[in-house]
């Protein structure tokens, strides 16, 4: 099972809730992160950023994988 972690800094971040819902969608179990230090520390100034087995996937990305993520 892929360890999967998204980075949201605010609530009212229109991308963020796209993504969060998007991932509702599919099913896919995640753990929440709201530290801006550990958002720093990823190297990114903007969210959301999706963190897949270690690897940072920046919104885009991060859509595109949900949309091709398959269950099985």
């Amino acid at each position: 099972m892929k360890k999967i972690k998204v980075t949201f800094h605010s609530t009212h971040c229109p991308k963020c809730n796209v993504l969060e819902k998007k991932l509702l969608q599919k099913g896919i179990a995640y753990t929440e992160n709201n530290d801006v230090n550990i958002i720093q520390s990823l190297g990114v100034m903007e969210v959301p950023v999706l963190e897949v087995d270690g690897k940072v996937l920046r919104y885009a990305e991060a859509v595109e994988w949900v949309s091709n993520y398959n269950l099985s």
